[in-house]
């Protein structure tokens, strides 16, 4: 059979761009002893995918030029010589980035698609969830009282982190860009949102949607949030740093802020993590889940996509800023 996929041409220099993608077409044969075929149905697009676009090893090798690019995927065995997978069985893996392939069930994940869509394992019963559950949970150690402040609120991961603390019995103060986001993540239960696009002080306007400062940051952001974050944070603050994304297509290195000081004056704790570090909790991570769904306390929201060929816009549209939760591509 016939299977397209999504190759890198060339390492991008700041932002990339549709040049730095090609649609190729390849033959997949027929299943051998002990392999599956599987059709992938959902592909996630993920900041993180930007720093395998560098040619540098960071914690996961970098992509390949010329090659099949790789990422989080949800589809359905259509053969199989795997006595561990059936026909019609519905499977995670990291095979994203094309339509179909073949496995040895070596990565793949079983996944029950009668409790919930098998998009949302992608996003909050999947690693998206895990990393908000993880940051607040572990790296934060979130006390029910306290004031969050969630960066990127609407995006995948803070739609999910907002949810999260307020379960918790955390108040929230999110910020995001444009009335429409911001409207969003007041749906989603955040007590206060900042549009941070119509403020001249950023921290000056969190500190007062928060009323006074705040005991924790979730940071996915960077840049002048996290400059931002070091004045508003109270006294023994933390802050679980996920991601920067305002950082990720620099073409050189930046200044680094003039009030780094402040981790020191107000004993903060910075601690960054990476999700597949912290895997002993995806029992309490499910089993919150659950508990917070069944209690009508979660809701999800997806920007879509369709077909492969949309999945290098899809991903380019997470740094335009285009997704309200999580960024999928349909196929």
């Amino acid at each position: 059979m016939k299977s397209r996929e999504i190759h890198l041409t060339a390492y991008p220099k700041g932002e990339p761009g549709p040049d730095n993608f090609e649609l190729a077409e390849v033959d997949i044969v027929a299943p051998g002893n002990g392999e599956v075929l599987v059709q992938n149905r959902w592909l996630s697009v993920d900041p993180y995918m930007r720093g395998r676009m560098s040619g540098m090893r960071t914690y996961v090798d970098p992509f390949q030029i010329g090659q099949a690019m790789e990422g989080g995927a949800v589809g359905e065995v259509i053969e199989s010589n795997n006595p561990k997978f059936a026909k019609g069985d519905w499977v995670m893996s990291m095979q994203g980035w094309r339509e179909a392939y073949l496995s040895d069930g070596k990565g793949l994940q079983k996944i029950d698609t009668s409790l919930l869509p098998p998009q949302a394992y992608l996003h909050i019963a999947g690693l998206t969830g895990m990393t908000a559950y993880v940051g607040l949970k572990r790296m934060i150690d979130l006390k029910e009282g306290e004031t969050l402040w969630m960066s990127a609120g609407a995006g995948a991961v803070g739609s999910a982190g907002i949810q999260f603390a307020k379960a918790m019995g955390a108040k929230v103060v999110a910020t995001a860009g444009g009335k429409e986001k911001c409207d969003f993540c007041l749906e989603l239960g955040a007590d206060a949102v900042v549009d941070y696009k119509q403020t001249d002080y950023l921290a000056k306007s969190v500190r007062e949607a928060a009323g006074g400062g705040v005991d924790a940051y979730f940071e996915n952001v960077g840049g002048t949030h996290w400059t931002a974050a070091l004045e508003v944070l109270k006294p023994k603050g933390r802050i679980a740093v996920c991601g920067m994304i305002q950082r990720y297509n620099d073409a050189s290195a930046q200044p680094m802020p003039d009030n780094l000081t402040n981790i020191i004056a107000k004993s903060l704790r910075v601690q960054g993590f990476i999700v597949s570090d912290h895997m002993d909790l995806l029992g309490d991570f499910m089993t919150d889940l659950s508990s917070w769904m069944m209690a009508g306390k979660i809701q999800t929201r997806e920007t879509v996509k369709d077909g492969i060929e949309s999945t290098p816009d899809a991903f380019l549209g997470l740094f335009r800023g285009e997704n309200f939760g999580k960024m999928l591509v349909k196929l």
